[in-house]
C-alpha cells in the first residue's frame, strides 16, 4: 500500500521522476535491500549510500540533463537509500536486541514506530534548517554530502567533461598518495616503527575539505585534550574516551536546534568575536573610533 502510495505521490513532488521510474525502483530494491542487509550483518557495515549512488547514475544518464536528470537521480537516490538502508538498519536493531536480549517483536514495533515518526520530524527538522540557514555555504550550514552527491548527479548526467580540467588529474594523484600513506602507516605498525603514531590519516586529512578549515580547530583542541588524558591516566582515557567524543557529539548537535529556531527567531547572539591580522584590526579600530567621536570625522 505504501509503495502504491509513493508511485502516485513521489511523481507529484519530483515532476522529473515519472510513475514508471519509481516502480522500477520498488522493483529492483528488494533485492538491493537483501544483499545490502546481508553484508551488514556480516560486516556491521551498510553500502546504502553505494546503492543510492548506482540510482543517481541510471536515473540520471536515462532522464538526461534537459529533462532535469540531475534532480531525478538525487531523488531516486533518496527512494532507493530510504529502501535499502530500512533493511539494513532493522538487522543492526536487530543485533543489537539479540545483544541485549530484548524481544524480536519489541524491536520490530520499535522500527515500525520509529519510521511513523521519522515521517514527521524529518520534514519538520529540514523545514527549520533550511529556513535558519544558508544550506550549501560555508557561512550558513555547509552540508558537505549534498555537495557531493549533487555532484555525482551532475558528472551522471553530463558525463566526464563536467568536471573542471585537470580534476582527474588531482583526484587519481591524490588518490595514489592516499594508498601510499595507508600502506606505509601498515609498514610502521608491522615494523614497530616509532613514527607509526605521527602518520597523518588520509580520511582525517579529507574531512576538512569537505566541512571546511574550521572544523579542524575542534579536531586539534580534542586531540590535544586526549593526548594529555592518554599521557596522564591512560586506563581511565581508553574506558571513557568513546562515551565523552558520544557525548560532545550529541550536545553538538543537539544544539544545533535550539540555534536554529533562534536565527528563525532573528535573535542575535549578545557579542561577536572576529579575528583579524593587525592591519585589519587597526582600520577596524580606526572606525570604531569615528563611531564614538563623530567630530573626529
Amino acid at each position: 500500500m505504501l509503495a502504491a502510495i509513493s508511485v502516485v505521490a513521489i511523481p507529484h513532488i519530483f515532476r522529473q521522476l515519472k510513475p514508471k521510474h519509481v516502480v522500477w525502483s520498488y522493483t529492483v530494491a528488494p533485492v538491493f535491500a537483501f544483499c545490502n542487509a546481508y553484508g551488514t550483518g556480516l560486516t556491521d557495515w551498510s553500502l546504502s549510500s553505494s546503492y543510492g549512488k548506482l540510482a543517481i547514475f541510471i536515473f540520471g544518464s536515462s532522464i538526461g540533463a534537459s529533462d532535469g536528470g540531475v534532480v531525478a537521480g538525487l531523488a531516486a537516490c533518496g527512494l532507493m537509500m530510504g529502501i535499502v538502508s530500512t533493511a539494513s538498519d532493522l538487522i543492526q536493531d536487530f543485533k543489537t536486541g539479540y545483544l541485549t536480549l530484548t524481544s524480536p517483536r519489541s524491536m520490530f514495533v520499535s522500527q515500525v514506530m520509529g519510521t511513523g515518526l521519522g515521517c514527521i520530524i524529518s520534514p519538520v527538522v529540514f523545514w527549520i534548517f533550511y529556513k535558519a540557514y544558508d544550506v550549501g555555504l560555508e557561512e550558513g550550514y555547509p552540508a558537505p554530502y549534498a555537495k557531493i552527491y549533487r555532484g555525482i548527479a551532475l558528472l551522471g548526467v553530463n558525463g566526464w567533461n563536467q568536471l573542471p580540467k585537470y580534476c582527474l588529474r588531482f583526484c587519481l594523484s591524490f588518490f595514489l598518495l592516499a594508498i601510499a600513506i595507508c600502506a606505509l602507516k601498515e609498514v610502521a605498525k608491522q615494523r614497530g616503527w616509532w613514527l607509526q603514531d605521527y602518520i597523518p590519516s588520509a580520511l582525517g586529512m579529507a574531512v576538512p575539505f569537505f566541512l571546511g578549515s574550521f572544523f579542524t580547530i575542534d579536531m586539534c583542541v580534542g586531540s590535544i585534550v586526549l593526548y594529555i588524558w592518554s599521557k596522564s591516566d591512560p586506563v581511565r582515557a581508553h574506558m571513557f574516551a568513546p562515551a565523552v567524543a558520544s557525548g560532545l557529539i550529541c550536545g553538538d548537535g543537539i544544539w544545533s536546534l535550539p540555534s536554529s529556531i533562534l536565527s528563525l527567531l532573528r535573535i542575535d547572539p549578545p557579542m561577536c568575536m572576529r579575528v583579524f591580522s593587525a592591519e585589519t584590526n587597526f582600520q577596524v579600530e580606526e572606525f570604531l573610533y569615528t563611531l564614538r567621536n563623530p567630530a573626529a570625522t
